[in-house]
């Protein structure tokens, strides 16, 4: 018998849950929770709490949650590199950071062509190093999640971080509102939220996919891969065999690679982020609005690409 959180749209989905498991609150206090990143090494998650300006920290051994970092940019989006340090898109100084091993902050990007970002969202790290995100203006579009300010650049856009100069270009600036990013197993594609429906009642809620160019630098051809029906699509993770875990207005929805509707995770909040993470990384961390949430699953996060 399945938990009745679990809504079933494709008999795909039943070969990717596990019966007799149920969503787990592990924790609630916050007003808007971004960002989860799962240490391995360490068992622990961290994850944002965007407008109390606070990243925190949920322990795996003993499920306590504690403050790990106040105040910390208003961060939103985080990922883990291959060497195991934090990146964060911070709101506050609009930029995107590192944590180094020795606990040192860097600024891996602030600014394009001289102007200051807007407020990065999301962020992924490629195989050969280089780092990707998307840069709407929810953390200057009021004071809430960050600093109200105009955009100084006039666009939302995509960017890519090189790894051997630091030189910030434009990947991707015919969106809305760029918003969760997340490649396929093989780096071939990449897949982009539109969010402009939270500025425009007719605006984009979809997800994007893009051609990857065999530079690794560049994109090719794209389509619309799914429209949400729920809310607006927001942070996104992928599973062993391509399936798309994105959070939504009513929970999680799972898509297929060709994004069709396999089921969603419903959740009582809306929901903004996903990571896979525990010891055999098929545990679905889930931050919602004022929450965070865990289940099991019967899939796993997709392996990294190997380093190039």
């Amino acid at each position: 018998m399945f938990s009745d959180a679990f809504e079933i749209h494709d008999d795909r989905f039943r070969s990717l849950i596990l019966p007799n498991v149920h969503v787990e609150k592990l924790w609630t206090g916050g007003r808007w929770l971004e960002g989860p990143a799962y240490f391995a090494a360490g068992r622990y998650l961290l994850f944002a709490d965007i407008p109390n300006d606070r990243l925190m920290r949920w322990d795996e051994t003993n499920n306590s949650v504690s403050i790990f970092e106040s105040p910390c940019g208003f961060q939103n989006g985080h990922t883990i590199d291959r060497e195991g340090r934090l990146i964060a898109c911070e709101h506050g100084s609009r930029s995107v950071s590192r944590v180094e091993h020795d606990g040192s902050l860097s600024v891996l990007a602030s600014h394009y062509q001289g102007k200051r970002l807007n407020s990065p969202n999301d962020v992924v790290v490629k195989s050969d190093g280089a780092i990707w995100f998307s840069d709407p203006t929810y953390g200057i579009d009021n004071d809430y999640e960050g600093h109200r300010s105009p955009s100084e650049i006039g666009s939302s856009n995509v960017y890519r971080v090189d790894p051997a100069d630091g030189h910030v270009s434009i990947i991707a600036d015919d969106l809305a509102k760029p918003n969760g990013l997340a490649f396929n197993h093989d780096e071939s594609k990449i897949y982009i939220v539109d969010s402009g429906a939270t500025h425009s009642a007719d605006g984009p809620r979809h997800i994007r996919e893009f051609d990857v160019a065999p530079d690794g630098k560049t994109l090719g051809k794209h389509r619309i891969l799914a429209t949400c029906d729920q809310g607006i699509y927001d942070g996104m993770r992928l599973d062993e065999k391509g399936n798309i875990w994105v959070g939504a207005g009513d929970g999680v929805h799972c898509l297929s690679s060709e994004g069709e509707l396999l089921g969603k995770i419903r959740i009582p909040e809306t929901t903004a982020n996903v990571v896979f993470g525990g010891a055999k990384k098929n545990r679905l961390f889930i931050c919602a609005t004022q929450s965070l949430y865990a289940v099991f699953l019967q899939t796993r996060a997709m392996a990294r690409p190997a380093a190039t």
